[in-house]
């Protein structure tokens, strides 16, 4: 079966379920949710069908813009799967949504298409709609709550820098282009091999390109939107910001770095972004009241953590930091939402005393945090281990040290959400009411965070196929 199925297969399941929400007036629209969760299953269930190949330079038509490698169709799952677990917490969120249940629901499917069509492209005019399609459904989605002045605050920053950024990026591959003259990463990499090249206009064009990237994985010093999007957006809508958006962000710099890398100036610039990265995001952290900033400041750090593997050539520590991140991220705002629906609020003292009445969710959002912070035996750790061990097989020392400082600091803003839960008297005593289906899905995210913090090998063989562009370019 042909990888681009997927794709076309999560477009006519968005599509359909916004003529069920147009033509279906009597129905109720949260079963468009559980439509999209089953839809999604069977397209993740045939990605283990999609015969996967190597990346074909010499590729004409169709496939010269869009890859069915292995790390192509590893980075299609993990959309599939956040897709999934994301559409879970929306259902969470459902009463908070004032009109438009089912268009909240599609929305994500189409986001996901084009997660999925970033993972395989291969070439810059690929990579640019594909990034398009996912920017746009998060433009509605970070505003859906319209209502809410925070929400469209928050809507209206992130279009305005978002726009920005894509001006860097296509400014970016029209210098890329008028350079070499091609658009395809493979060709761009052999023109930037070449002694003849223009190195001036070449590393322009290269660094504009990163500026735009820079801006989709939040990176310093293009963070600014973070805090205020994270913090005014529908809570689920920031989990898929902060793991989808993240991800895709990721593997498209892994592709491109394969051209770029060539180029000595640009990792050393990465360095520096990586360690700028690492401080303001740990730093930023610490004050933080509120949970969502917190873990929107967080999600900057983790993005330096990141960059740390991509910096050091490893596409496996990438990818497994990814996986990490995605179980303990949804998690805690998993637990965030049903929180939220009882207490009304997103503050950290909305956690006090949540031991007492309710020592699920406590012991959910402890595992979640505990492996944001890297104690050992969880994903978060192991993922830490391997950006670390990576960093210095390539004598990234300076990378290293911030890396190991700056983790001390997340203990710290991770540990007093714990100390509210455990230690912290409850501001009210009844118990908390959440679905069956979010207690299950809480349960699998933190048996499979523990699993993963002492048996990685699943995943760490899912990626031993994936070969890292960037390793083979070197």
């Amino acid at each position: 079966m042909q990888a681009a199925v997927l794709e076309i297969s999560a477009l006519v399941l968005g599509i359909f379920l916004l003529l069920c929400e147009a033509f279906a007036g009597a129905l109720d629209k949260r079963r468009l949710a559980y439509g999209g969760i089953f839809g999604l299953g069977l397209i993740l269930l045939a990605s283990f069908f999609v015969t996967a190949g190597p990346l074909q330079p010499d590729a004409v038509g169709f496939w010269s813009f869009y890859a069915a490698d292995p790390l192509a169709l590893f980075f299609k799952r993990f959309a599939l799967a956040t897709t999934m677990l994301v559409l879970i917490m929306m259902l969470e969120s459902a009463p908070r949504i004032q009109s438009g249940l089912g268009e909240f629901f599609a929305l994500p499917i189409f986001t996901c298409a084009g997660l999925m069509w970033m993972a395989s492209a291969i070439d810059f005019v690929m990579i640019f709609v594909s990034l398009e399609l996912v920017t746009m459904s998060f433009y509605v989605l970070v505003a859906y709550t319209r209502r809410n002045p925070v929400t469209l605050e928050a809507g209206v920053k992130y279009l305005i820098l978002s726009a920005l950024s894509t001006g860097f990026l296509v400014y970016g591959i029209t210098w890329v282009f008028g350079v070499t003259g091609e658009t395809s990463l493979a060709r761009v990499a052999a023109a930037f091999s070449q002694p003849n090249l223009e190195r001036a206009p070449a590393l322009f064009g290269a660094v504009l390109i990163l500026v735009g990237l820079g801006f989709k994985i939040a990176a310093v010093p293009f963070q600014i939107w973070v805090a205020d999007v994270y913090q005014g957006a529908p809570t689920a809508v920031t989990a898929y910001l902060s793991v989808g958006s993240k991800a895709a962000g990721f593997v498209v710099l892994l592709r491109v770095l394969s051209a770029f890398f060539i180029l000595p100036q640009v990792q050393r610039l990465l360095v520096a972004v990586a360690i700028a990265t690492l401080i303001y995001g740990n730093l930023a952290a610490l004050p933080q009241t509120n949970l969502k900033r917190l873990l929107g400041y967080s999600s900057i750090a983790h993005a330096g953590y990141l960059l740390v593997g991509v910096v050091s050539f490893s596409g496996a520590a990438v990818g497994f930091y990814l996986v990490s991140y995605l179980l303990m991220t949804l998690l805690s705002f998993t637990v965030l939402i049903v929180v939220a629906n009882s207490a009304g609020g997103e503050e950290i003292s909305d956690f006090d005393g949540l031991s007492k009445r309710s020592p699920f969710l406590a012991l959910a959002m402890m595992i979640s945090m505990l492996s944001l912070a890297g104690v050992p035996f969880t994903a978060g750790f192991f993922g830490k281990f391997m950006v670390f061990d990576a960093a210095i097989q390539q004598h990234q020392t300076a990378l290293v040290v911030v890396a190991v400082v700056t983790v001390a600091c997340g203990f710290y803003y991770y540990l007093k959400v714990i100390r509210a839960m455990y230690w912290e008297s409850p501001a009210r005593a009844a118990p908390i009411a959440f679905s069956q289906l979010s207690r299950v899905t809480m349960t699998g995210l933190m048996i499979a965070i523990i699993t993963l913090g002492v048996y990685p090998q699943p995943i760490l063989r899912a990626l031993s196929d994936a070969s890292h562009p960037v390793t083979a370019q070197r």
